[in-house]
Protein backbone atom coordinates (compact mmCIF):
# COMPACT_ATOMS: atom_id res chain seq x y z
CA UNK A 1 0.00 0.00 0.00
CA UNK A 2 2.75 2.37 0.05
CA UNK A 3 2.35 5.62 -2.55
CA UNK A 4 -1.20 4.73 -2.69
CA UNK A 5 -3.27 8.52 -2.47
CA UNK A 6 -6.32 7.77 -0.48
CA UNK A 7 -9.51 9.99 -1.91
CA UNK A 8 -11.39 11.68 0.59
CA UNK A 9 -15.14 12.50 -0.19
CA UNK A 10 -16.63 15.40 1.26
CA UNK A 11 -20.67 15.46 0.81
CA UNK A 12 -23.74 16.81 2.35
CA UNK A 13 -27.06 18.50 1.06
CA UNK A 14 -26.98 21.94 -0.48
CA UNK A 15 -25.11 24.90 1.88
CA UNK A 16 -24.52 22.77 5.14
CA UNK A 17 -20.94 23.72 4.83
CA UNK A 18 -18.57 21.81 2.50
CA UNK A 19 -16.95 24.26 1.07
CA UNK A 20 -16.18 26.12 4.15
CA UNK A 21 -14.81 22.62 5.10
CA UNK A 22 -12.92 22.34 2.84
CA UNK A 23 -10.93 25.70 2.93
CA UNK A 24 -10.27 25.43 6.58
CA UNK A 25 -8.35 21.80 5.75
CA UNK A 26 -6.31 23.82 3.16
CA UNK A 27 -5.22 26.43 5.71
CA UNK A 28 -4.91 24.05 8.29
CA UNK A 29 -3.22 21.07 6.66
CA UNK A 30 -0.14 20.74 8.90
CA UNK A 31 1.90 20.35 5.41
CA UNK A 32 -0.37 17.86 3.91
CA UNK A 33 -0.64 18.26 0.17
CA UNK A 34 -4.25 18.21 -1.10
CA UNK A 35 -5.24 17.71 -4.54
CA UNK A 36 -9.12 18.60 -4.69
CA UNK A 37 -11.72 17.84 -7.61
CA UNK A 38 -14.47 20.01 -7.31
CA UNK A 39 -17.42 18.96 -8.36
CA UNK A 40 -20.30 21.99 -8.38
CA UNK A 41 -23.87 22.30 -9.73
CA UNK A 42 -24.11 24.97 -12.08
CA UNK A 43 -22.32 26.26 -15.60
CA UNK A 44 -20.34 28.88 -13.07
CA UNK A 45 -18.25 26.47 -10.78
CA UNK A 46 -18.97 28.62 -7.74
CA UNK A 47 -17.32 26.35 -5.47
CA UNK A 48 -13.80 25.50 -7.68
CA UNK A 49 -13.62 29.81 -7.25
CA UNK A 50 -13.81 29.60 -3.61
CA UNK A 51 -11.21 27.26 -3.33
CA UNK A 52 -9.11 28.38 -5.90
CA UNK A 53 -5.52 29.60 -5.12
CA UNK A 54 -5.50 27.47 -1.76
CA UNK A 55 -5.34 24.28 -2.93
CA UNK A 56 -1.89 22.47 -4.22
CA UNK A 57 -3.57 20.91 -7.47
CA UNK A 58 -7.27 21.50 -8.48
CA UNK A 59 -9.47 20.09 -11.42
CA UNK A 60 -13.13 21.01 -11.41
CA UNK A 61 -16.14 19.34 -13.02
CA UNK A 62 -18.87 21.76 -13.86
CA UNK A 63 -22.53 21.82 -15.45
CA UNK A 64 -23.71 18.49 -13.13
CA UNK A 65 -23.23 15.77 -11.21
CA UNK A 66 -20.31 14.04 -11.82
CA UNK A 67 -21.99 10.60 -10.08
CA UNK A 68 -24.38 10.84 -13.30
CA UNK A 69 -21.71 10.67 -16.13
CA UNK A 70 -22.22 8.34 -18.23
CA UNK A 71 -18.39 7.84 -19.40
CA UNK A 72 -16.45 7.46 -15.96
CA UNK A 73 -12.99 7.67 -17.48
CA UNK A 74 -13.27 11.50 -17.18
CA UNK A 75 -12.85 11.01 -13.21
CA UNK A 76 -10.67 8.43 -13.82
CA UNK A 77 -8.59 10.70 -16.19
CA UNK A 78 -8.71 13.87 -13.09
CA UNK A 79 -7.48 11.13 -10.56
CA UNK A 80 -4.69 10.15 -12.71
CA UNK A 81 -4.05 13.78 -13.11
CA UNK A 82 -3.40 14.14 -9.38
CA UNK A 83 -1.56 10.41 -8.69
CA UNK A 84 1.06 11.33 -11.11
CA UNK A 85 4.39 11.63 -8.71
CA UNK A 86 5.14 15.23 -9.72
CA UNK A 87 2.52 16.09 -8.42
CA UNK A 88 3.75 15.17 -5.15
CA UNK A 89 -0.15 15.03 -3.62
CA UNK A 90 -0.22 13.25 -0.20
CA UNK A 91 -4.09 13.04 -0.38
CA UNK A 92 -7.15 13.91 -2.78
CA UNK A 93 -10.44 15.45 -2.03
CA UNK A 94 -14.02 15.46 -3.50
CA UNK A 95 -16.05 17.99 -2.49
CA UNK A 96 -19.07 16.44 -4.08
CA UNK A 97 -21.88 18.89 -5.33
CA UNK A 98 -24.67 19.37 -2.92
CA UNK A 99 -26.88 17.33 -4.93
CA UNK A 100 -25.03 14.28 -5.81
CA UNK A 101 -24.99 10.91 -4.72
CA UNK A 102 -22.25 9.51 -2.53
CA UNK A 103 -22.62 6.09 -3.05
CA UNK A 104 -21.82 6.56 -6.77
CA UNK A 105 -18.86 8.57 -6.22
CA UNK A 106 -17.51 5.76 -3.79
CA UNK A 107 -18.38 3.38 -6.21
CA UNK A 108 -16.11 5.19 -8.93
CA UNK A 109 -13.35 5.64 -6.32
CA UNK A 110 -13.36 1.97 -5.69
CA UNK A 111 -13.66 0.84 -9.29
CA UNK A 112 -10.65 3.67 -10.18
CA UNK A 113 -7.89 1.38 -11.59
CA UNK A 114 -5.45 3.17 -10.98
CA UNK A 115 -2.90 1.58 -8.06
CA UNK A 116 -1.96 4.96 -6.85
CA UNK A 117 -5.59 5.71 -5.57
CA UNK A 118 -7.66 4.01 -2.59
CA UNK A 119 -10.88 5.08 -1.54
CA UNK A 120 -9.94 7.13 1.85
CA UNK A 121 -13.68 7.37 3.32
CA UNK A 122 -16.79 9.46 3.05
CA UNK A 123 -17.38 12.51 5.03
CA UNK A 124 -20.82 13.88 5.42
CA UNK A 125 -21.79 17.15 6.52
CA UNK A 126 -24.96 18.23 7.78
CA UNK A 127 -26.71 21.77 8.92
CA UNK A 128 -27.53 21.56 12.25
CA UNK A 129 -30.06 24.50 11.70
CA UNK A 130 -31.94 22.90 8.47
CA UNK A 131 -31.23 19.16 8.51
CA UNK A 132 -34.61 18.76 10.32
CA UNK A 133 -36.07 20.23 7.03
CA UNK A 134 -34.32 19.30 4.39
CA UNK A 135 -34.29 15.50 5.81
CA UNK A 136 -38.05 15.65 5.72
CA UNK A 137 -38.22 16.97 1.79
CA UNK A 138 -35.10 14.37 1.47
CA UNK A 139 -35.51 11.07 2.96
CA UNK A 140 -32.53 9.91 0.79
CA UNK A 141 -30.40 11.83 2.76
CA UNK A 142 -30.55 9.10 5.43
CA UNK A 143 -29.79 6.42 3.37
CA UNK A 144 -26.41 8.83 2.62
CA UNK A 145 -25.63 9.48 6.16
CA UNK A 146 -25.32 5.46 6.52
CA UNK A 147 -22.54 5.56 4.07
CA UNK A 148 -20.56 7.60 6.19
CA UNK A 149 -17.12 7.62 7.85
CA UNK A 150 -17.55 10.83 9.75
CA UNK A 151 -20.40 12.88 10.34
CA UNK A 152 -19.69 16.52 10.73
CA UNK A 153 -22.68 18.86 11.98
CA UNK A 154 -21.63 21.85 11.00
CA UNK A 155 -23.47 25.78 11.89
CA UNK A 156 -23.32 24.24 14.99
CA UNK A 157 -23.43 28.01 16.66
CA UNK A 158 -26.25 28.19 15.16
CA UNK A 159 -28.57 26.61 17.95
CA UNK A 160 -29.31 25.90 20.92
CA UNK A 161 -27.40 23.29 22.89
CA UNK A 162 -30.04 21.27 23.48
CA UNK A 163 -31.55 20.97 20.14
CA UNK A 164 -27.57 20.39 18.75
CA UNK A 165 -27.81 17.70 21.78
CA UNK A 166 -30.81 15.99 20.50
CA UNK A 167 -29.58 15.66 16.61
CA UNK A 168 -26.26 14.42 17.54
CA UNK A 169 -28.07 11.77 19.41
CA UNK A 170 -30.28 11.10 16.38
CA UNK A 171 -27.67 11.75 13.97
CA UNK A 172 -25.71 8.63 16.45
CA UNK A 173 -29.00 6.37 16.55
CA UNK A 174 -28.99 6.34 12.41
CA UNK A 175 -25.34 5.95 11.90
CA UNK A 176 -24.19 3.58 14.66
CA UNK A 177 -20.91 3.57 15.77
CA UNK A 178 -19.72 6.27 13.46
CA UNK A 179 -18.34 9.55 15.11
CA UNK A 180 -20.61 12.31 14.90
CA UNK A 181 -18.35 15.53 15.60
CA UNK A 182 -20.24 19.05 16.45
CA UNK A 183 -18.98 22.22 14.14
CA UNK A 184 -18.84 25.71 13.54
CA UNK A 185 -17.77 27.69 10.03
CA UNK A 186 -16.29 23.84 9.26
CA UNK A 187 -13.37 23.70 11.70
CA UNK A 188 -12.33 20.17 12.05
CA UNK A 189 -9.00 18.92 12.99
CA UNK A 190 -7.71 17.51 9.80
CA UNK A 191 -6.66 14.61 11.54
CA UNK A 192 -10.39 13.58 12.26
CA UNK A 193 -9.76 12.68 7.70
CA UNK A 194 -6.61 12.23 7.13
CA UNK A 195 -2.83 11.98 7.80
CA UNK A 196 0.64 11.30 6.76
CA UNK A 197 -0.05 7.67 6.24
CA UNK A 198 -2.83 5.69 4.46
CA UNK A 199 -5.78 4.68 5.88
CA UNK A 200 -7.20 1.16 6.81
CA UNK A 201 -9.97 0.40 4.24
CA UNK A 202 -12.89 2.71 5.84
CA UNK A 203 -15.80 1.03 6.89
CA UNK A 204 -17.77 1.41 3.54
CA UNK A 205 -15.28 -0.37 1.36
CA UNK A 206 -15.20 -2.84 3.88
CA UNK A 207 -18.96 -3.58 4.01
CA UNK A 208 -20.07 -2.74 -0.15
CA UNK A 209 -18.31 -4.61 -2.79
CA UNK A 210 -17.96 -3.12 -6.17
CA UNK A 211 -20.96 -5.64 -7.13
CA UNK A 212 -23.39 -4.23 -4.64
CA UNK A 213 -22.72 -0.78 -5.31
CA UNK A 214 -23.65 -1.18 -8.62
CA UNK A 215 -26.69 -3.36 -7.88
CA UNK A 216 -28.22 -0.57 -5.69
CA UNK A 217 -27.73 2.21 -8.37
CA UNK A 218 -28.65 0.97 -12.02
CA UNK A 219 -28.23 4.10 -14.46
CA UNK A 220 -31.22 2.15 -16.50
CA UNK A 221 -33.84 2.01 -14.42
CA UNK A 222 -36.25 4.59 -15.15
CA UNK A 223 -38.10 4.55 -11.75
CA UNK A 224 -34.49 5.81 -10.12
CA UNK A 225 -34.28 9.18 -9.00
CA UNK A 226 -31.18 11.54 -7.47
CA UNK A 227 -31.59 14.53 -5.17
CA UNK A 228 -30.84 16.64 -8.51
CA UNK A 229 -33.88 15.29 -10.44
CA UNK A 230 -36.21 17.97 -9.09
CA UNK A 231 -33.27 20.94 -8.82
CA UNK A 232 -32.52 23.68 -11.11
CA UNK A 233 -29.70 25.75 -11.56
CA UNK A 234 -29.85 29.11 -12.52
CA UNK A 235 -26.53 31.66 -13.32
CA UNK A 236 -26.41 35.13 -13.57
CA UNK A 237 -23.33 37.43 -15.08
CA UNK A 238 -23.16 41.26 -15.31
CA UNK A 239 -19.70 42.61 -16.85
CA UNK A 240 -21.76 45.85 -14.71
CA UNK A 241 -21.76 46.29 -11.02
CA UNK A 242 -25.09 45.64 -9.14
CA UNK A 243 -27.03 47.91 -6.94
CA UNK A 244 -26.03 46.74 -3.63
CA UNK A 245 -30.33 47.55 -2.10
CA UNK A 246 -31.59 45.83 -5.24
CA UNK A 247 -29.89 42.78 -4.22
CA UNK A 248 -30.40 42.33 -1.06
CA UNK A 249 -33.79 42.95 -1.80
CA UNK A 250 -33.42 39.75 -4.19
CA UNK A 251 -32.13 38.30 -1.60
CA UNK A 252 -34.52 38.88 1.36
CA UNK A 253 -37.49 38.34 -1.02
CA UNK A 254 -36.29 35.01 -3.04
CA UNK A 255 -38.12 33.44 -5.77
CA UNK A 256 -40.49 30.59 -4.96
CA UNK A 257 -38.66 27.20 -4.73
CA UNK A 258 -34.90 29.24 -4.25
CA UNK A 259 -32.76 27.42 -1.37
CA UNK A 260 -29.37 28.32 -2.71
CA UNK A 261 -27.55 31.34 -3.66
CA UNK A 262 -24.09 31.84 -3.99
CA UNK A 263 -21.46 33.05 -5.95
CA UNK A 264 -19.16 36.83 -6.32
CA UNK A 265 -20.76 40.16 -7.06
CA UNK A 266 -18.93 43.58 -7.33
CA UNK A 267 -21.59 47.09 -6.21
CA UNK A 268 -21.68 50.38 -8.10
CA UNK A 269 -20.55 52.60 -5.29
CA UNK A 270 -18.14 55.06 -5.13
CA UNK A 271 -14.68 53.82 -3.57
CA UNK A 272 -16.26 50.25 -2.90
CA UNK A 273 -13.60 48.15 -5.27
CA UNK A 274 -14.05 45.08 -3.46
CA UNK A 275 -15.13 41.83 -4.37
CA UNK A 276 -17.92 40.31 -2.01
CA UNK A 277 -18.82 36.97 -1.66
CA UNK A 278 -22.36 35.86 -1.63
CA UNK A 279 -23.89 32.88 0.70
CA UNK A 280 -27.60 32.20 0.66
CA UNK A 281 -29.21 29.23 2.78
CA UNK A 282 -32.74 29.05 3.05
CA UNK A 283 -33.16 32.80 4.14
CA UNK A 284 -29.69 32.88 5.92
CA UNK A 285 -27.78 35.42 3.94
CA UNK A 286 -23.87 35.65 4.26
CA UNK A 287 -21.74 38.98 2.52
CA UNK A 288 -18.04 38.70 2.78
CA UNK A 289 -15.63 41.66 1.37
CA UNK A 290 -12.36 40.88 -0.41
CA UNK A 291 -10.06 41.35 -3.12
CA UNK A 292 -10.47 40.37 -6.76
CA UNK A 293 -7.40 38.84 -8.08
CA UNK A 294 -4.66 41.41 -10.15
CA UNK A 295 -5.75 41.76 -13.51
CA UNK A 296 -8.82 40.47 -12.91
CA UNK A 297 -12.48 41.94 -14.31
CA UNK A 298 -14.71 43.14 -11.76
CA UNK A 299 -17.48 40.27 -13.13
CA UNK A 300 -20.60 39.18 -10.92
CA UNK A 301 -21.40 35.93 -11.22
CA UNK A 302 -24.49 33.85 -9.03
CA UNK A 303 -25.90 30.60 -9.03
CA UNK A 304 -28.81 29.99 -7.86
CA UNK A 305 -30.24 26.58 -6.90
CA UNK A 306 -34.13 25.61 -5.95
CA UNK A 307 -36.65 23.23 -7.00
CA UNK A 308 -39.14 24.92 -9.55
CA UNK A 309 -37.67 27.89 -10.03
CA UNK A 310 -39.08 30.45 -12.77
CA UNK A 311 -35.83 30.93 -14.68
CA UNK A 312 -36.66 33.66 -17.05
CA UNK A 313 -38.70 35.40 -13.48
CA UNK A 314 -35.48 35.00 -11.20
CA UNK A 315 -33.13 36.24 -14.21
CA UNK A 316 -35.53 38.95 -15.27
CA UNK A 317 -35.59 40.14 -11.41
CA UNK A 318 -31.50 39.82 -10.99
CA UNK A 319 -30.91 42.03 -13.68
CA UNK A 320 -33.10 44.49 -12.26
CA UNK A 321 -30.28 44.74 -10.02
CA UNK A 322 -27.91 45.74 -12.13
CA UNK A 323 -27.26 49.42 -11.79
CA UNK A 324 -27.15 51.90 -14.83
CA UNK A 325 -25.44 54.79 -14.16
CA UNK A 326 -22.59 56.79 -12.42
CA UNK A 327 -21.25 55.38 -9.46
CA UNK A 328 -23.61 55.89 -6.81
CA UNK A 329 -22.35 58.05 -3.94
CA UNK A 330 -24.94 57.40 -1.13
CA UNK A 331 -23.35 56.94 2.24
CA UNK A 332 -26.38 54.90 3.15
CA UNK A 333 -26.04 52.22 -0.34
CA UNK A 334 -23.73 49.63 1.51
CA UNK A 335 -26.07 49.31 4.85
CA UNK A 336 -27.96 46.21 3.34
CA UNK A 337 -24.56 44.67 2.93
CA UNK A 338 -22.94 45.44 6.14
CA UNK A 339 -26.49 43.77 8.00
CA UNK A 340 -25.03 40.65 6.88
CA UNK A 341 -21.80 40.77 6.80
CA UNK A 342 -19.50 37.44 7.69
CA UNK A 343 -18.14 38.30 11.46
CA UNK A 344 -17.39 34.60 11.21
Amino acid sequence: MVGVIPVVIVAGFLGSGKTTLLNYLLRNNRGTRIGVVVNDFGSVNIDAMLVAGQVDAMVSLGNGCVCCAVDVSELDDLFGQLAQPRSAVDVIVVEASGLAEPRNLIRMVVANPNPRIGYGGLVEVVDAERFGQTSAQHPELLSHLRLADLVLVNKADRVSAAALAGLRAQLTEWVGQVPVYATTHGRVDPGLLFDDRVPEAPKVAQQLSFDSLLDEHDHDDPDHRHLHDDYTSVTFTSEHPLDPRALVDFLEDPPPGLFRAKGFVAFAVANERRRFEVHLVGRHIVFTPGTWARGARRVSNLVLIGSGIDTEQALKRLRATVFDGPSLHDDQAMLGIWRYRNVG
